[in-house]
């Protein structure tokens, strides 16, 4: 590696009161620092996950090069994902709901058997009325209704579920920035 830049925007320290501070650790156990580079390019790309690597490194100050690698270092450490995000109803998903669950004995357990399956896209444990929040898209509310009766109730430890199935999404954005 490359000794440290004498440039400011090139430090390896973590910006003071930045996210990865409060986060501590990704998901993966490393603790990664994020300088003020690292996070303008992950705004850049929140902004559009297909700008190329040039036009990124002319907005932070970088070669296309030393983006390409941070950004591939960013990937390697569990910091980001750069996916197409697509909108449900245009893709044959006609229902999607969100599932609060209350879970006897292991969370974690219960939480791991959720993550397996296709139709939670998210998937969270939590404190307060419910154990667990999972966000399910389906194809109709038979599906709905198969994965939420036939599969979730079926996963030892889940004692209960609370549906909120969605009416309409007003707003879904990944737009949080760094901050």
């Amino acid at each position: 590696m490359a000794s440290r830049s004498a440039d400011p925007r090139d430090s390896r320290e973590p910006r003071s009161g930045s996210r990865s501070e409060s986060k501590g650790e990704s998901r993966n156990g490393s603790s990664p620092n994020l300088d003020a580079v690292s996070l303008a390019i992950i705004e850049q790309l929140q902004e559009d996950g297909r700008r190329p690597y040039a036009a990124i490194g002319k907005a932070v100050g970088l070669s296309e090069a030393a983006v390409r690698q941070r950004v591939q270092k960013l990937l390697d450490q569990g910091v980001m994902q750069i996916v197409a995000v697509t909108d449900p109803l245009t893709v044959g998903f006609r229902r999607q709901a969100m599932v609060g669950i209350h879970v006897e004995g292991d969370v974690e357990s219960v939480a791991d058997a959720l993550t397996s399956m296709s139709e939670c896209e998210y998937v969270v444990m939590t404190a307060g009325s419910f154990d667990l929040m999972v966000e399910i898209v389906c194809e109709d509310d038979d599906h709905l209704l198969e994965v939420i009766n036939r599969r979730i109730r079926a996963i030892p430890g889940v004692r209960s579920t609370e549906s909120f199935v969605y009416l309409k999404l007003k707003k879904q954005t990944y737009m949080w920035g760094t901050r």
